[in-house]
C-alpha cells in the first residue's frame, strides 16, 4: 500500500477513534486514555531502556484513582496501592546487588512523570466547568486546536519556512511555521469560543495560546528524547505516524498548563 495512503488511513482511524470515544461518554473517554497511557509507558520505557514493570502498576493505580465515576473510597484505595508500589520499587532497587539503583529509580520516575502524570491532567480537563460534570467538548476542542497548530505549522513551514526554530533538536521546524501555527490556532480558538459557550471566546483564546506555545515545546522535548536515544519513532502502532507518544507529544506537555488555567478561572472567575 502506498505510504501516503497508509498514513492517511491510519491517521483517520486515530482521529475517528479519539472523537468517537470523547463524544460518546466519560467511560469510553477514560478507557481510551487509560489504554493510551499504558502504550505510552511501554513506548517510553523501551526508548530509555527502563525495564521496571512496576511502573505499569503505579501508573494504572494513579489513573484509576482519577476516574470520576468511582466512589471516593475506591479512589483512596488505588492511591494507597500506588504509594505501596512506589515503596516496593524503591526498596527493591536499593537492595539490588549492583550500584545502578539511583539510575533505575530515576528512569522509573521519569517514565511516571512523562507518561502518567500528563494523562491524569488530560482526564481531569473535561470536568473543569461550572457544573463539574463531564464536558467532552472541552478536551475534544483542545485536540482540534493541537491538530490545527501542527497542520498549519507543517504546511507553512514546508512551503515558506526559511529560518530554523530549533535546528539542533528538530531541523524541520521553522520560525515561519511556528508563527503560522500560532495565528491559525488563535483564530480557530476564538471561533470555537463563539460556537461553544462552555468557555468564553477569550478563555478559549488563552487555551489556544497555551496549545501553541507548550504544544511546540512538548514536540521538541519528544524530539530530544528520540535524538538522545537514537530512535526515529517512539513506536509503530499507528502506521505512517509512529507511536502514541509521536501523536500525543504536544498534548502530553500542554495538558498540565491547560488544566491549571481552567482550574484558575473556575476558582477565580465568577
Amino acid at each position: 500500500m502506498n505510504t501516503m495512503i497508509k498514513r492517511g488511513l491510519s491517521g483517520a482511524v486515530y482521529v475517528l477513534l479519539l472523537i468517537s470515544c470523547i463524544s460518546y461518554n466519560e467511560t469510553y473517554f477514560f478507557l481510551l486514555f487509560f489504554g493510551l497511557m499504558l502504550i505510552s509507558i511501554f513506548e517510553f520505557s523501551k526508548m530509555i531502556q527502563n525495564r521496571e514493570y512496576l511502573v505499569y502498576g503505579i501508573g494504572s493505580c494513579i489513573m484509576l484513582s482519577q476516574y470520576e465515576a468511582i466512589p471516593i473510597s475506591f479512589s483512596n484505595h488505588f492511591q494507597s496501592i500506588a504509594i505501596l508500589l512506589i515503596l516496593i520499587l524503591a526498596i527493591k532497587e536499593l537492595l539490588h546487588k549492583d550500584n545502578n539503583a539511583i539510575h533505575r529509580l530515576s528512569q522509573a520516575a521519569m517514565t511516571t512523570l512523562y507518561t502518567v502524570v500528563p494523562y491524569v491532567f488530560i482526564v481531569k480537563i473535561p470536568y473543569l466547568n461550572k457544573h463539574y460534570t463531564y464536558e467532552g467538548i472541552i478536551i475534544l476542542m483542545v485536540f482540534v486546536l493541537i491538530w490545527a497548530n501542527d497542520s498549519f505549522a507543517y504546511l507553512f513551514g514546508k512551503s515558506i519556512g526559511k529560518n530554523k526554530l530549533f535546528e539542533r533538536i528538530s531541523p524541520n521546524k521553522t520560525i515561519e511555521g511556528f508563527i503560522a501555527g500560532v495565528l491559525a490556532t488563535m483564530i480557530l480558538s476564538y471561533f470555537i469560543g463563539n460556537q461553544f459557550d462552555v468557555l468564553t471566546p477569550i478563555q478559549w483564546s488563552v487555551i489556544g495560546g497555551l496549545v501553541s506555545i507548550f504544544g511546540v515545546i512538548g514536540d521538541l522535548i519528544a524530539s530530544q528524547f528520540k535524538r538522545i536515544t537514537k530512535v526515529k519513532d517512539t513506536g509503530k502502532i499507528i502506521p505512517g505516524h509512529g507511536g502514541v507518544i509521536d501523536r500525543l507529544d504536544s498534548a502530553i506537555f500542554a495538558s498540565p498548563f491547560i488544566y491549571l488555567y481552567l482550574k484558575f478561572i473556575l476558582e477565580n472567575v465568577s
